[in-house]
């Protein structure tokens, strides 16, 4: 297994409160295999590359829970 995600959630806290940009993602990858993320717009795809990426913008993102 090269990539195995559970339960990953993140978080932006703002001035109106918590907001939830991913919550609870699983999935995992293996050698030779691809991952595609589809989705509508705001649904959370570019915010899960940038939580496996530790790359959450500072200091309203947070990992509220994860393991990968």
């Amino acid at each position: 297994m090269v990539l195995e995600v559970k339960d990953l959630h993140a978080e932006l806290h703002t001035r109106w409160g918590v907001v939830k940009a991913v919550d609870g993602v699983s999935f995992s990858i293996d050698a030779g295999e691809t991952l595609g993320l589809v989705g509508e717009s705001g649904s959370g795809k570019t915010m899960t590359a940038l939580s496996l990426l530790r790359l959450l913008p500072a200091p309203a993102g947070t990992l509220a829970a994860s393991s990968a």
